[in-house]
């Protein structure tokens, strides 16, 4: 028994440095915690942008007329569920393809890390992939978000989804990697934090394109005049706006792709305080703006007005004191309230208001980069804003037409004025409503 003991403590001990090599070969937490809080970061920011999508369904299906509701409804699901197929097999790998030429390098179908990944085998210095993939993913989906509201009311489902098709895995991921993707225009030094023009006015340059070949919906411009189209819903509207503005916190505070510090933490706490600030600055600068302008103040102008704000500041959230974000969003509500009526004196139907939201808001925030960030240059963010918007509308605009041409890309007088959701889908989304 004796013998036995002691063969335990020798054999006890001689163990003791096998324990204390395994415990110091392990990783300490300042090796993985920035791994850990920037995935933690990405996956938390996702899920706020991706709600950003019922955002835009609430949105867009309170700014329509009832009759088209559940066309709306079913573009802005089908989009998304696009979108996500489409970055995985292809837009992934182009947006971030690694070493290329700057220009284009088309990419395959994303890889995720294995089930369980050793910190050996993980990317310690940024995040997991899964979580980079999926952040980056609800991101394609705004962008086409905003053309579906645009061409609202008289284009047909398919040709619409064959477009989201080639603008999520084709057109989106190409431009955006010239700047996100480390390509030729991050080389010259243009800045976009969040996407003003990336997401923004890429999807108001694809939008603008639609409107055009398009043409406006029936009845909407006649004798001279401009006929108002009232939305079903604008508490609806109202709804998809305030989803909007939350989502807008995990949209820029997730761009700023790091967490592993309190440098990093407090900057996104920054990056949200000037985000919800440029948003209030352009609701109200558009609320008095549309008071004076036309005596009442005009709901659906004061909505656009906070997301003119939103987009105004998406280039640069954190450079900015608050009141520097308050003036940059306040530019973005006199945006949105001078120019939807000029789009209609040039007979361009945009529905929603996403063209001056989104492409001229965006335009306005790439441009205000300038003020507070010292690496931007007015001449780089100019040409940003030409190649985004040359390669964007052109490639937008023949695809428009080569869909007109093949398919046809709008409904028929007669379905137009009976509304697509009986036409395009067969079932109403207020049917207790239509004998109304």
């Amino acid at each position: 028994m004796k013998l036995t003991k002691s063969l335990i403590v020798g054999a006890a001990l001689s163990a003791l440095p096998t324990f204390a090599l395994a415990q110091d070969a392990a990783p300490s937490f300042d090796e993985i915690g920035p791994y850990i809080m920037t995935t933690l970061l990405f996956c938390m920011a996702g899920f706020l942008v991706f709600f950003m999508a019922a955002g835009f369904a609430m949105l867009e299906g309170g700014l329509v007329r009832s009759k088209n509701v559940t066309m709306q409804m079913t573009k802005n699901i089908a989009l998304f569920s696009i979108a996500a197929i489409m970055y995985w097999l292809v837009g992934f790998n182009t947006m971030y393809p690694g070493d290329f030429n700057g220009f284009f390098a088309l990419g395959g179908v994303t890889v995720l890390d294995p089930v369980g990944v050793a910190a050996a085998d993980a990317a310690l210095d940024y995040a997991s992939v899964g979580s980079d993939f999926f952040f980056q993913l609800v991101f394609v989906a705004a962008t086409a978000s905003i053309v579906s509201g645009a061409v609202a009311e008289r284009i047909k489902l398919w040709p619409f989804l064959i477009f989201v098709i080639v603008l999520t895995g084709i057109m989106y991921p190409i431009s955006g990697s010239w700047k996100w993707g480390g390509g030729w225009l991050d080389a010259m030094g243009f800045q976009d934090f969040a996407g003003s023009t990336v997401v923004h006015s890429v999807g108001g340059w694809a939008a603008l394109a639609g409107v055009i070949v398009l043409g406006p919906r029936l009845g909407k411009y006649k004798d001279g005049k401009t006929n108002p189209m009232p939305g079903s819903n604008l508490a609806l509207a109202t709804l998809g706006t305030f989803i909007l503005w939350l989502g807008w916190f995990g949209f820029n505070g997730g761009s700023q792709l790091a967490m592993g510090t309190v440098g990093d933490v407090s900057d996104v706490s920054r990056i949200f305080a000037n985000t919800n600030m440029a948003a209030a600055a352009g609701a109200v600068t558009a609320l008095i703006l549309s008071q004076v302008m036309y005596k009442k103040p005009d709901l659906t102008m004061v909505l656009n007005g906070a997301l003119a704000g939103l987009v105004s500041i998406t280039a640069e959230p954190l450079a900015p004191s608050l009141f520097g974000a308050l003036w940059i969003g306040a530019v973005g509500g006199v945006i949105v309230v001078l120019t939807i009526p000029m789009l209609d004196k040039f007979k361009l139907d945009d529905v929603v208001g996403a063209i001056p939201v989104h492409l001229f808001a965006g335009i306005w925030g790439t441009i205000a980069v300038v003020f507070y960030n010292s690496d931007a240059s007015f001449i780089t963010q100019i040409t940003g804003i030409i190649a985004y918007g040359v390669f964007t509308f052109v490639a937008s605009l023949v695809l428009w037409f080569i869909l007109k041409a093949v398919m046809g890309i709008r409904v028929s007088e007669e379905d137009e004025i009976n509304g697509l959701d009986m036409s395009e889908m067969g079932m109403e989304a207020y049917p207790e409503f239509s004998k109304g």
